[in-house]
C-alpha cells in the first residue's frame, strides 16, 4: 500500500459525520475594548495631571463644530449606502468574528475525502449544514458548475469585492480622521475671533486657553477613535479574505479531485506558526 493510500484511509470516511467543531464564532473584541478604554483612560489621566478641572475642558460650542462637521464632511464624501456599511462595521467592532482556520480545513479535507468515494451531488444536504456561508456557497457552486475556471472565477471575483469592500468602508472613517483635526482648527479660530472681540477684558485670557479645546477635540477624535477603528476594519477585512481563499483553494482542489492528504498540507499554509506547532504536538 502506498504512503498516499494510507493517509487517504487514515481519513474520515463516509459512515462518518463531518467535523462538528464550529467554524465561525462570535464573541466580544476584548482587544478593541481594551484599547479603547486604556485611550481614553490615559487621555482623562493626562489631563487630570495638569490640575485643570475636566469642565475646563467642556466646551459644547466646540465639540459642536467638531463633531457636526466632521459628520456633515462624511455626509459630502460618502453616499449613504457607504454610511450604513460603514455603521455596520464599527458595530461589529464590538464583537469578534472568531474563525477556527483548522476546523475549517478539517472540514474541507473531509468534503474531499467524501467526494472520492461518491459524487459531491451526494453530500449536498451534508453541505447545507456547513456553518460557514462562503464554504457552504462555494461547495454547492462546485456541484452546479462544470468548468474549472468558472468556478475559479466566480469564487475570485467574491474574494476581491470583499476587499474593496473592507477597503472602503475603513477609507470613510481615514476621511473622517483626516477632517477632524481640521474642524478642531476651525472650532479654535472660531474661539480666538470670540476672545479678540472682548480681548479688553480679563476674561478673554481665560478664552485664549479654552478656544484651543477644539483643536483637542478634533485631535482626540481623529487618533483616538476614527483612525484606529479603521485601521481595524482593515485588519478584520485582510483576516477574512485569507479565510475566503483558504476556502476557495480547498474547493478548487476539491473540483481537481486532489487527493485530501494533499488539501490538507497544501491548506496548513494559510495557518500561523503556533497554530502549526499545535497540529503537529501530539
Amino acid at each position: 500500500m502506498s504512503a498516499s493510500e494510507a493517509a487517504l484511509r487514515a481519513l474520515p470516511r463516509t459512515s462518518q459525520a463531518a467535523p462538528r467543531r464550529a467554524v465561525r464564532t462570535r464573541e466580544l473584541d476584548a482587544g478593541f475594548l481594551t484599547g479603547l478604554g486604556i485611550s481614553a483612560a490615559a487621555a482623562i489621566a493626562g489631563i487630570a495631571c495638569t490640575g485643570v478641572g475636566l469642565n475646563y475642558f467642556f466646551q459644547p460650542a466646540g465639540a459642536l463644530i467638531v463633531l457636526g462637521g466632521t459628520l456633515g464632511v462624511i455626509l459630502l464624501t460618502t453616499p449613504i449606502a457607504g454610511l450604513r456599511n460603514t455603521a455596520r462595521r464599527v458595530r461589529e467592532l464590538f464583537s469578534a468574528d472568531q474563525v477556527n482556520r483548522q476546523a475549517a480545513i478539517e472540514q474541507i479535507v473531509h468534503f474531499a475525502t467524501e467526494a472520492r468515494y461518491s459524487v459531491l451531488l451526494n453530500l449536498e444536504p451534508e453541505i447545507h449544514r456547513v456553518d460557514n456561508a462562503f464554504l457552504r456557497e462555494a461547495l454547492l457552486l462546485a456541484m452546479d458548475v462544470k468548468n474549472r475556471s468558472e468556478l475559479q472565477a466566480a469564487l475570485e471575483t467574491e474574494i476581491r469585492m470583499r476587499e474593496r469592500q473592507g477597503e472602503a468602508d475603513a477609507r470613510v472613517l481615514e476621511v473622517a480622521g483626516g477632517f477632524a483635526p481640521t474642524m478642531g482648527i476651525l472650532g479654535t479660530v472660531v474661539g480666538l475671533v470670540d476672545v479678540l472681540r472682548q480681548f479688553s477684558s480679563a476674561q478673554s485670557v481665560y478664552g485664549v486657553g479654552m478656544a484651543f479645546v477644539s483643536t483637542l477635540y478634533g485631535l482626540g477624535l481623529a487618533n483616538l477613535l476614527l483612525l484606529p477603528a479603521a485601521h481595524r476594519i482593515r485588519a478584520r477585512a485582510s483576516d477574512d479574505v485569507e479565510i475566503r481563499e483558504l476556502i476557495a483553494d480547498g474547493v478548487l482542489g476539491i473540483f481537481d479531485h486532489v487527493h485530501p492528504y494533499l488539501i490538507r498540507q497544501r491548506l496548513r499554509s494559510f495557518l500561523r506558526p503556533e497554530e502549526r506547532d499545535a497540529v503537529a504536538r501530539p
